[in-house]
């Protein structure tokens, strides 16, 4: 199974899911502090939401959710024959989840792809150990 990811930085977290939860009449798969995501169904979606104040209704980045490592691997490949450079992320942690992932250089509008798979959940966003205090 592969679909779209979009991940909006928005204002407001319980708003944010109220709308979209309507919205995709869905509820979200995943909350945690600051992030939640959506696995809609019709049409094939994956949306993320990350509380980002002020800068609510842009988008944070956006991506191709793909089956597992392999077809990562192969869609980095078949990228890279086409010409396109990217930036390797294997056995990392990134909004709560364990993943296999590249990011897609060269974006004409700046705009920040990736293509990954999801390994394994985490209870934190980045890796850090439960319950770790982060940049004082």
């Amino acid at each position: 199974m592969s679909r779209i990811q979009v991940a909006l930085n928005v204002d407001d977290l319980d708003t944010s899911i109220a709308f979209y939860s309507k919205l995709f009449a869905t509820e979200p798969a995943k909350v945690r502090p600051g992030y939640a995501n959506f696995a809609v169904a019709e049409p094939p979606l994956k949306l993320v939401l990350i509380e980002n104040a002020g800068h609510g209704g842009s988008i944070n980045h956006l991506g191709v959710e793909v089956a597992d490592t392999d077809t990562v691997d192969a869609e980095q490949t078949r990228l890279a024959a086409a010409g396109f450079a990217s930036i390797d992320e294997r056995d990392t942690t990134c909004c709560y989840a364990k993943q296999d992932k590249f990011w897609v250089e060269g974006a004409p509008d700046g705009e920040r792809w990736e293509v990954y798979t999801v390994l394994a959940d985490s209870p934190t966003p980045n890796g850090e150990e439960v319950g770790a205090v982060c940049c004082a």
